[in-house]
């Protein structure tokens, strides 16, 4: 019997023997691929479809995310209103999101609901229409949302921050404009469908309370199709970089804040650096007690909040330092980002410091394991990544035994303000 009058003993994160949850792996009839995670203790379940679908692929500018977004705009069978109303009558919830390499739906549902849902997302993949008043819907509430966001000053700042690191043709640095979506055809987007989703590769990811019979079901919904795993394009990433490193944008002559972008490119995943440095970007910028944090918003009070991270894109990454300041000391707080660099190049973390990182980062990866639906999504990360749960164990190793020195050399490697991309919109 517990001891209710003995407090519990207290442990360090570190001292976790944290374990990634085993991944069953299964192909289906046409050699699509399934990762699944069977776990949970309600009846309920999330299925990812990711297709090698996004901008990189496209011929024109926002054709890729135009197609994901009318994907559940009508099919042959059914009308948008139709699509909607079947998915949300079995209380399921679908969505699509595009990115730079892939696009995605997710459907979140019941269990018991799963045979139902199948062959309608399935419809969504064969039979999409992509009406014209649709598209044409889309293309107003498009351009409207921009003109709105292009107001704000660090929705400018994003774009403009991807542009002057990639370059604009790349498909990192590449954004929309009222032209693009003036410019999108629908025999265009119905050919990106049929080549792209119809005839595309696809990757599936499924997570919760798994039925016994997934994989027949899954087979009888999307075995047959006519996926392809093979002849994709080869993507490519032209693009030049700026080769100016400083830039003062006007945006808003009457605002009173500025959004503050200052960026680096850096390498992805598989680089033997990663792993170590977004230890050192948690001590910079990474989280609420960072260094950033406490001297930029606690002591000087210069913005609400502050923020350093490495971007999560497949290729190549960016270490980006993201905050909006007032417009009156948006000098100062790139003066004093600058200054958090020297000290971390200059001086070795102390202990106390570095075992506070440690214990955060340890209890952020354990809190991702709770439940199917993100350990899935870590899975996820690693299959399209190319990486395996080497790279999951790795990690705990690095935050665990990565040294101040090591951290100081990183900072001397990388944090060199000279190098950085520098973005003032006001």
């Amino acid at each position: 019997m517990i001891n209710r009058k003995k407090s519990p003993a207290i442990h360090d994160a570190v001292e976790f023997d944290l374990k990634l949850k085993a991944c069953d792996h299964f192909t289906l009839d046409n050699g699509v691929h399934v990762y699944a995670v069977d776990a949970g203790a309600q009846e309920v379940m999330q299925l990812e479809w990711v297709f090698y679908a996004g901008n990189c692929f496209e011929d024109q500018n926002i054709v890729a995310a135009t197609t994901n977004f009318l994907l559940k705009n009508g099919t042959s069978t059914k009308s948008a209103f139709e699509i909607n109303e079947h998915f949300e009558f079995y209380g399921a919830y679908l969505n699509r999101h595009c990115y730079n390499e892939t696009a995605t739906v997710t459907l979140h549902c019941l269990t018991k609901h799963l045979p139902v849902l199948l062959p309608e997302v399935a419809a969504l993949f064969t039979s999409a229409e992509i009406p014209e008043e649709e598209l044409a819907i889309y293309k107003q509430n498009q351009k409207q949302r921009l003109e709105v966001n292009l107001k704000k000053c660090d929705f400018v700042a994003n774009r403009l921050i991807d542009e002057y690191l990639f370059g604009l043709e790349h498909p990192y640095g590449k954004y929309s404009s009222t032209k693009d979506y003036d410019a999108l055809e629908r025999d265009q987007l119905k050919a990106f469908y049929k080549r792209f989703y119809t005839e595309g590769k696809c990757i599936m990811f499924v997570a919760g309370k798994l039925p016994a019979n997934l994989q027949e079901q899954l087979n009888n919904a999307f075995g047959q199709l006519p996926f392809r795993q093979s002849g994709l394009p080869v993507i490519t990433y032209p693009g030049t970089p700026a080769t100016e490193k400083k830039y003062n944008i006007i945006n808003d002559n009457d605002g009173v804040q500025g959004a503050i972008r200052m960026a680096i490119p850096f390498p992805n995943r598989h680089h033997p650096d990663f792993i170590k440095v977004q230890v050192l970007n948690n001590i910079f910028g990474g989280f609420f007690g960072s260094r950033l944090m406490s001297n930029i918003r606690e002591d000087k009070g210069y913005t609400y909040g502050i923020h350093s991270y490495l971007q999560n894109h497949i290729h190549q990454s960016a270490w980006m330092i993201s905050t909006e300041a007032g417009r009156d000391v948006c000098a100062a707080t790139i003066e004093e980002v600058y200054k958090e660099m020297l000290r971390l190049t200059n001086e070795p973390v102390e202990k106390d410091e570095l075992d506070l990182v440690r214990n955060y980062m340890m209890g952020s990866i354990l809190g991702d394991l709770d439940g199917p639906f993100q350990i899935i999504g870590r899975w996820k990360n690693y299959v399209l990544n190319n990486l395996t749960d080497a790279y999951f164990y790795n990690s705990l190793e690095t935050i665990r035994s990565i040294t101040a020195e090591e951290l100081q050399e990183l900072a001397k490697k990388y944090l060199v303000p000279e190098t950085f991309y520098e973005l003032v919109v006001v």
